[in-house]
Formats: C-alpha cells, structure tokens, sequence
C-alpha cells in the first residue's frame, strides 16, 4: 500500500508530465482545460468574411476598423477587440483566430466561425455570409481534424470540456424589415421567431451530441436603437424590429430551460444584452461614454449611414476622435469598450445579468482526467 510520502511523489511527477503537453498546451495555458468554439455573426465574426466572396457590406478590413487595438484592419466589425477575444483572455486562451484564416490553428484552443451579416437561417444574405448550419459544418470538420491529432478520446475529452458562444438571429430580424422578403412575410411574427430558434436549437443539439455541454448565449439587442436604424427607418418598422427582439428573448429563455431539462448535463449562460444595452442607452455618462447616440464612425444624423470606411455604397464619413468615448463605432456595431463591458458581465456576472451561470463558472467546471488535469 503506498505511503503518503509516495503518493505525493507520484502526483508530483503527473503533474511534471502535464507541463510538457502535446501540440503547443504548454505551462503557459495550464490554467486553461476549456477551448472555446464561437458561432454567430457580426457581433462575434473576428474576420471569417475577409476569405469569402462578399460585398464589402459584409465586411470590415479596412481602416479605420481595428484602429484602438490592432492598429490595423483585422475584420472585426469595431475599432478594436470583440466580446469572445476578451472572453478568451479572461480564460487565459489566446484570441481565437478566424477559421477560415490561411494559417496553421491550434484547435485545441477552440475556433472562430461566426460570419458578418450571418442569420440561423439559410435565407438570410444568402451566398454572402456564412450561415449558422454551415458554421456548424466547419465545427464539424474541426472534430475530425482532432480525432485525427489527438484521437478519439483526447479529442472527445477537448469537445466535451469546450464552451461553445453563440450570436445569432439579429440579422434575421433586421434584413426583412421594409423588403420583399418572402420568407418573412409567409409567417406570423411568432412562427417567424420559433424557426429562427428552431435552427439554432438544432445546433445546439449537434453540438450536445459531439459531447458539448457548456453553453454561451446573448439575447437579441434593442434594433430600434442603433444609430442605423434609428435614422433611416421609419416608426413603425422600428416597433416591429424591436418587438421581435422581444419576442425572440422570451423564445430563446423558455428553449434554453427546456434543453437544460431535456439534455443531462448541459449548462448554459445566457447573457441579457437587451437590457445591458438600454442601460447605457439611457445612461451613458454612467458607463464612462460621451454619446450613446451617435456613431463614432459614419456620415449623416448620428452618422447613421452605414459609410465607415468609404467602402461601401456612401464614401462620404466622418471619424471621431476617441472611439472609447462613443457606445457605437460605426452604424451598427458597439465599439471595443462597450464590448469590454459586456464582455465582463458574461464572464462574470450575477444570475440576474447572465444566468443561470456566467461564463467564468462554465470555464471553471472543467471534467478532469487523472492523468493530466484534464488538458490534452
């Protein structure tokens, strides 16, 4: 029977052989077993669009995106970072590159899949974004691609500790408004919302049966408020973009405690950035913002234009200053610090903000293996 003494040794050379771990997970990510796997669109994309055929609507590599952080144009729709690269620092990941950027991944960190302008249905921008179910399919690949490195055990092990983040259906609701938009107008507003969810809980579900348990959500934020919106719509599309926001926050809670019920073992934080949103809509100077009104980056009333850049339709814009003292950049899209923001109440906020568990909870609740804590 082995002494304390001798117990104690052999934990210590378990743990000696876990610092040299294959394929890069060396002591500088030991405190870090979960990867993260991110889904979604512009919120989330950190510039999947730059390596498809699109218009340039749909993407952001080119100044003065990028400009606080990166100092250059990356394809984050923002002047700098996003929620899931501030999210992957808080887990002591790296950032989470692009899937579709031409390099060697490390995929044992997790990937990057979400696309600019990208809804959970097909018909959404079709051919110009990247979809949710095709997203899926690149998730797919990935797991072949570290059963094949890894192999099948250290690879389930990885899937099952990852937590997965999803973005997804703000672009369903906002393309159709004032369009011909065939699919949108053949259902009712409730039928509407119930396919957007539909879609994404089949996702979900796949992901669940690859060994995913661990999931991020955002509710669908205050259409009507963006600077776009705001300006260059009218009252009543406004009313009717923001009550299918409603609609689908109240869709997308009731699902997810269904799934909880129904799949053993998932766990899910779902993040209420419709009224996180309006809280520094109503009051910006709490949060450290000069306007939250105006863009940072566009032309026109609050420079609600879509124009950052000169790229698109209008080359005419204006640029701020100081984007950290704006809510939005450019027309549609929050800068770097409102997304710092949010980024920290899903990590580490109250069920009453992010619930029923934050993010860092999720990272912390990691299935060890004996032999080496977990990682592979």
């Amino acid at each position: 029977m082995a002494t304390t003494s001798s117990f104690q040794l052999y934990a210590f050379i378990i743990f000696l052989g876990c610092l040299h771990l294959p394929s890069g997970r060396g002591t500088s990510t030991a405190a870090a077993a979960a990867a993260l796997f991110v889904f979604g669109d512009s919120l989330y994309d950190p510039g999947n669009n730059n390596y498809i055929n699109t218009t340039t609507d749909f993407q952001a590599n080119f100044w003065p995106y990028g400009e606080s952080f990166f100092d250059h144009p990356t394809g984050r729709f923002s002047d700098g970072r996003l929620i899931p690269d501030f999210i992957a620092e808080y887990a002591k990941l790296p950032l989470i590159p692009a899937y579709l950027k031409p390099e060697d991944h490390q995929f044992e960190y997790g990937a990057n899949f979400a696309s600019g302008g990208a809804g959970a249905l097909a018909e959404t921008h079709p051919g110009l974004v990247i979809d949710l179910k095709t997203q899926l399919s690149y998730f797919k690949d990935v797991g072949k691609l570290l059963r094949e490195k890894l192999g099948k055990k250290d690879a389930k092990q990885l899937l099952h500790n990852a937590v997965y983040l999803f973005s997804i259906g703000g672009n369903d609701y906002i393309s159709p408004i004032g369009t011909n938009s065939s699919i949108y107008y053949s259902y009712s507003q409730a039928e509407y919302v119930d396919m957007v969810i539909g879609n994404l809980t089949t996702v979900i579900k796949e992901i669940y049966g690859d060994g995913g348990r661990k999931f991020g959500f955002v509710e669908s934020l205050p259409y009507g408020y963006l600077p776009n919106i705001r300006t260059l719509t009218s009252g009543e599309s406004i009313e009717e973009v923001t009550t299918l926001a409603k609609l689908h926050n109240k869709a997308l809670a009731k699902t997810l405690r269904k799934l909880q019920a129904q799949l053993k073992g998932f766990k899910y934080s779902n993040f209420h950035l419709y009224s996180s949103f309006m809280e520094r809509i109503d009051n910006p100077s709490e949060y450290g913002f000069k306007d939250a009104k105006k863009a940072c980056c566009g032309s026109g009333k609050l420079r609600g234009v879509y124009s950052c850049g000169g790229k698109r339709e209008v080359k005419d814009y204006s640029l701020c200053n100081n984007a950290s003292e704006y809510f939005f950049f450019d027309s549609y899209h929050p800068s770097e610090k409102a997304y710092r923001q949010f980024a920290e109440l899903m990590w580490s906020g109250t069920p009453n903000i992010t619930g029923p568990h934050n993010l860092k909870s999720l990272f912390d609740n990691v299935s060890y293996k004996p032999y080496c804590f977990g990682f592979v």
